[in-house]
């Protein structure tokens, strides 16, 4: 285990906030089953953006003022924001258009070598032992968790837009922390969402005006105004506040393990409403959260 045990608690509190930051877009999941057959992917961004911007934009305004608001570089931001969340939303779109749900899922699981490799190449991180063993046990507690014994993976267009998109948000996410320095948390995500609104938005009305899919207004009712508004504060504004919290503490290779539990988070909610447990995610949840202990040190390879 880590020494210092300042350093150890500060270690394991934020890897406490990256695992709430799953859990709560996991839960935002079940809700996009309700509205993503009914609204195209770019008027679903752009709107599910905007609920998120308005929320995170006041929140900021009460919280800490107009100043960092009027002070902020808005063009980093839309251009931040706009490949970090709407441009990795989009590639995502197609890449499940052009392969399958399995393909999709694997090929997110190399999110931490996105992570870790931009940390290598761009912030000099050392390739050690115990970082090359958590990256694997995250890999493989990721395939275990969503239960595939035997797969294979549709290679082509599709898969590259899948790697596109995480390299995307990956990207999007480390140049969130660094290219605002002097924000906090809630400011940096709050200029990023909106940044992806306003260039999602008008993507949407282009998208419109050259004839493509529209909303199906006819079919919006409560309940489906509902869900989106889980998709849209919840899954992302809460999500991401939390998430940026965690990469500023541990850094987006670190951060980028733990989204390969998903799946347990997405089955501890099904089993809340009534599904069976599964004890084959429940294996593959604790081997990722071994990797990612033995990423950071906090647990210790014997010699």
């Amino acid at each position: 285990m880590t020494s210092n045990p300042s350093i150890a608690q500060n270690l394991t509190t934020a890897n406490l906030i990256c695992m709430a930051s799953m859990f709560v877009w996991a839960a935002g999941l079940p809700a996009a089953d309700l509205i993503i057959p009914l609204i195209p992917p770019l008027p679903l961004t752009a709107m599910r953006t905007g609920m998120a911007a308005a929320v995170l934009m006041a929140f900021w305004l009460l919280i800490e003022g107009p100043a960092p608001i009027r002070q902020a570089n808005w063009l980093r931001g839309v251009v931040v924001g706009f490949i970090c969340i709407g441009l990795g939303a989009v590639f995502l779109v197609i890449g499940q258009a052009y392969t399958d749900a399995v393909t999709v899922a694997i090929i997110t699981l190399s999110m931490p070598l996105i992570g870790i490799g931009l940390e290598v190449l761009q912030d000099g991180r050392r390739v050690t032992l115990a970082l090359i063993m958590g990256m694997a046990l995250s890999l493989l507690g990721g395939l275990v968790a969503m239960g595939q014994g035997g797969f294979s993976i549709e290679l082509g267009l599709g898969a590259l837009a899948v790697m596109a998109s995480c390299a995307a948000f990956t990207w999007g996410s480390r140049a969130t922390v660094k290219q605002f320095p002097a924000l906090t948390p809630l400011g940096r995500t709050a200029i990023t969402v909106t940044g992806a609104f306003i260039a999602t938005s008008a993507l949407s009305v282009t998208w419109t005006a050259m004839g493509g899919a529209a909303v199906q207004w006819a079919a919006l009712g409560w309940k489906e105004l509902g869900a989106l508004t889980l998709f849209a504060v919840g899954s992302m504004a809460l999500s991401q506040i939390l998430w940026i919290i965690s990469v500023e503490r541990i850094g987006i290779g670190a951060a980028s393990l733990h989204m390969n539990a998903v799946p347990f988070y997405v089955m501890i909610i099904a089993f809340a409403l009534g599904a069976p447990w599964n004890w084959l995610q429940t294996l593959g949840a604790l081997i990722v959260v071994v990797g990612v202990m033995i990423g950071q040190g906090m647990l210790r390879i014997p010699r």
